[in-house]
């Protein structure tokens, strides 16, 4: 019996001493991290402006942290297929993942069953940016303002033709939204798998609601106008334009953003340092300028922060998701 006691005792005791080894070993592996290249999944398609803003993200990571951090693009069904990829990746910090208002605001709120929890199963790490929502018209549209095509569209209700990347993207429940707060009606026209940009420059559809870095090269060319910005004072790339709270539209407040999550378990210190590398990121001049140029601000945050950030905007984008009424499944 005495036998079996000192054998079950160092038994214990071996397996204490493996454990912190393995205990050691994966705080020196997290204060080293990261040592081999680390993945930034990427919901949305290669040569997309969000994938652009991925790749100057991925840049400035790599120069911080000085191990290479690379874009692996998963597009496809409204960014379900790359969120999905990334909840289920592995939670060792080298697989991270770019989240948006759609994936993680929006779609939670459009279907009833996802194969992910937009809550439970990602680590917020930093915002990298917002997009202002601008109210975005062809030259022809005689209205100089949003208060203006208010009118017009009260006087002759669906006398516009608003483009939309289909039924509950960014810019057709933007446009609901519009429509809701103003109490007006306008004929929404889904383009799906199409860019709506080429018929809203040629005229074929009037009005869109949109974040601003698809347009605002054009808007500065004077090929479309800005009738509307969102944000609480006037953008500084768009000093001219009024906001939607200056034209009587104080709750109209959509805007896009992009943020940097990791799968949930990701080690306390991992996620700490690549927050700390985040605030170095938008120290950043010169990105900070491209993002302004666009109708942007680039912005980073702590993981409470960021967290509170996505919990607030999921449960306004709710209320206007039930507000239109608008299921998926």
């Amino acid at each position: 019996m005495k036998f079996l006691k000192r054998l079950i005792s160092h038994s214990a005791a071996l397996a204490t001493a493996a454990g912190l080894a393995l205990s050691v070993s994966d705080a020196a592996a997290q204060a080293n991290y990261p040592t081999k290249p680390v993945r930034i999944i990427a919901p949305f398609p290669a040569g997309s402006g969000p994938d652009a803003n991925a790749r100057e993200l991925a840049a400035e990571l790599t120069k911080i942290l000085g191990q290479s951090f690379y874009v692996e693009n998963r597009p496809g069904a409204s960014n379900l297929i790359g969120t999905e990829v990334a909840a289920k990746a592995a939670n060792d910090g080298y697989s991270l993942y770019i989240g948006t208002t759609s994936s993680l605001s929006v779609l939670p709120h459009l279907y009833g069953k996802l194969p992910f929890n937009a809550e439970r199963d990602f680590a917020p790490i930093s915002l990298m940016g917002v997009l202002n929502t601008g109210l975005i018209a062809h030259p022809g549209v005689q209205a100089k303002d949003a208060k203006e095509l208010i009118a017009e569209l009260k006087a002759k209700p669906d006398s516009f033709s608003v483009a939309t990347q289909g039924i509950g993207s960014y810019s057709h429940l933007s446009a609901v939204w519009f429509n809701n707060a103003a109490g007006v009606k306008s004929n929404l026209v889904p383009y799906n798998s199409q860019s709506p940009y080429a018929d809203l420059l040629a005229g074929q559809v009037q009005l869109m609601y949109d974040g601003m870095p698809a347009a605002a090269t054009s808007v500065q060319a004077g090929k479309l106008k800005l009738l509307a910005i969102t944000g609480k004072e006037r953008h500084p790339s768009f000093p001219n334009v009024p906001t939607f709270a200056e034209q009587g539209l104080p709750d109209y407040t959509p805007i896009a953003w992009q943020g940097l999550l990791a799968p949930a378990g990701t080690p306390t210190a991992i996620l700490e340092k690549l927050s700390a590398a985040m605030g170095k990121v938008c120290q950043s001049q010169e990105l900070a300028k491209k993002w302004r140029d666009y109708g942007g601000e680039l912005r980073c945050n702590t993981p409470a922060e960021f967290t509170a950030f996505i919990n607030a905007d999921r449960a306004m984008w709710g209320k206007v998701i039930r507000a239109a009424g608008v299921k998926l499944d």
